[in-house]
């Protein structure tokens, strides 16, 4: 007698090994397959990526790509003074120049102003009427970015990018809030120049100063000079410092420093040093780059007034010296370019 349930166990042991055979085949082939389309997915994805990145450079950044400008930063201003004519379809950056009297700042806006496609306005905001209120001081700006500021250094219709000089104690800290909400819509660069030696800048201070009333040069007061000759005569009076406030006077004009380096942290900015502009002329071209602009050698026909060591122009030094040696400003004793 054959034993049926034999057969049936023989059937049910060769059925199984093909099932799960053919499980493990599909199983394989189902991996391949997604394999490969996470492959082809992946590079297409890759190619679709670049593609919108070279799309979004071409948009964003002017034509020479050392300029590095993108175009919420160019603007086309319509003046109502005059007409830009061929120049229309030239874009305009704004920028303002941030900084502290007796920083280098007049020297570094002669060299801005030496190139040809730039208007830097000097400081509009010292006279008072211009900064009384925020809406007398935006109403200002709103002109000079209109190309409706016109004065000798104007460039008119080709101006590539136009500004002004703006002193810290000129309204700039007390309406910083809507100051830096009008940066932030009308997209303004800002350059900052500081001083890093504030001894320096507390000596050209002082002489500056006293120049108002002395009017060292034939009777004339001249704050920034161009001949040597002009130089030696004003570096000629030594101002006494206040050793005693010394430090908390230093103290000071760093922290106003950093209060405006925090109100406006957040439009687009560079900082500069004078002492490193004087040192390499290089960081001329890191400006000229900064603000989009085609290189040039910058020019400036202004004389420094007190060169040499610091020794020099102080009259009393030894207690200047004393004050600040063993601080944290014991550096700027010594002689820095």
């Amino acid at each position: 007698m054959v034993d049926d349930t034999c057969f049936f166990c023989k059937d049910i042991l060769v059925v199984k090994p093909l099932k799960k055979s053919r499980m493990l085949l599909r199983t394989a082939v189902l991996m391949f397959s997604m394999a490969c389309s996470i492959f082809i997915f992946s590079v297409c994805l890759k190619k679709i990526s670049a593609h919108a990145r070279t799309k979004i450079l071409e948009l964003n950044v002017i034509e020479k790509p050392s300029q590095s400008i993108v175009i919420p930063y160019l603007h086309y201003p319509e003046p109502v003074s005059f007409s830009r004519k061929e120049c229309a379809r030239n874009p305009v950056l704004f920028f303002a120049i941030l900084s502290n009297q007796r920083s280098g700042s007049g020297w570094f806006e002669t060299l801005l102003n030496s190139h040809i496609n730039v208007s830097s306005n000097g400081e509009i905001f010292s006279v008072i009427g211009r900064r009384k209120n925020a809406s007398s001081i935006l109403h200002t700006l709103d002109k000079v970015y209109n190309l409706d500021w016109l004065n000798s250094a104007s460039k008119n219709e080709c101006s590539a990018a136009v500004g002004l000089k703006w002193m810290l104690n000129q309204g700039l800290l007390e309406h910083h809030k809507e100051i830096a909400e009008y940066f932030d819509h009308k997209r303004v660069s800002v350059i900052f120049l500081f001083r890093r030696n504030l001894l320096r800048r507390m000596v050209s201070l002082l002489a500056n100063s006293y120049d108002r009333y002395a009017k060292l040069l034939n009777g004339t007061h001249k704050s920034h000079v161009h001949s040597a000759e002009e130089a030696d005569i004003l570096s000629k009076y030594k101002p006494t410092i206040n050793s005693t406030s010394l430090l908390d006077d230093l103290k000071d004009m760093e922290i106003r420093a950093a209060k405006v380096l925090e109100y406006f942290n957040n439009t687009r900015h560079i900082i500069l040093y004078y002492e490193d502009l004087v040192r390499n002329p290089n960081k001329l071209k890191d400006v000229q780059q900064f603000l989009g602009l085609p290189q040039m050698e910058l020019t400036s026909r202004q004389v420094k007034i007190h060169r040499g060591p610091l020794s020099d122009h102080i009259r009393n030094w030894d207690d200047v010296n004393k004050a600040l040696k063993g601080t944290v400003y014991e550096s700027f004793l010594e002689a820095d370019y």
